[in-house]
């Protein structure tokens, strides 16, 4: 197996984890990550969405699952499809939570990019729709 498919394998697994386990599966993404990951969202900055921030490390990045877990319950994570092109892979899906403090639901279209160094992600940057996400919270 090339390392494009490789990483595609660990992604699907991973994914499969999360949905199945409603979000419980956080120390298997965090085994997938380099020490240095370089981690972002689009929701960055929103002051409602305060753990979907910029991380430069896989210690530090415990917050950003620690803050969406508190949060959001998760409903759904549907992946459609993954692209992949060397040490890059996008995933294209859907994810759906409910906000714990006002019960509002929202389900949005995601993408998840990732590009991966010997079997690590060195990289993330997730796109979702922003709008939907922070009218769910308040």
């Amino acid at each position: 197996m090339d390392d494009t498919a490789r990483n595609v394998a660990i992604l699907k697994d991973a994914y499969a984890r999360w949905h199945d386990s409603k979000g419980a599966s956080v120390e298997h993404w965090m085994g997938l990550m380099a020490d240095d990951v370089q981690f972002g969202s689009l929701a960055r900055g929103a002051p409602e969405v305060a753990f979907a921030r910029a991380y430069s490390d896989r210690q530090a990045l415990a917050s950003y699952f620690a803050g969406l877990l508190a949060e959001w319950s998760m409903l759904h994570y549907t992946v459609d499809e993954f692209v992949a092109q060397g040490d890059a892979v996008f995933m294209r899906g859907s994810c759906a939570w409910r906000h714990k403090r006002t019960g509002k639901e929202v389900d949005t279209p995601k993408v998840d990019f990732w590009r991966f160094r010997d079997g690590k992600a060195v990289e993330f940057y997730e796109y979702f729709d922003t709008a939907r996400v922070l009218a769910a919270t308040s």
